[in-house]
């Protein structure tokens, strides 16, 4: 499931609200982002 969160209060946004508009409900901003898993780094040999 994809995750969202606000940029300004980093907050959970969930996906069913940013269907509808997007925007934080929490705090009113406009920008969202997702936020990414930690990679793992794998050295060439």
């Amino acid at each position: 499931m994809v995750e969202y969160k606000c940029f300004d209060c980093n907050k959970k946004v969930g996906i069913e609200y940013i269907r509808k508009k997007v925007r934080c409900p929490y705090c009113g901003s406009k920008v969202l982002y997702k936020s990414r898993k930690t990679s793992t780094k794998v050295k060439a040999r």
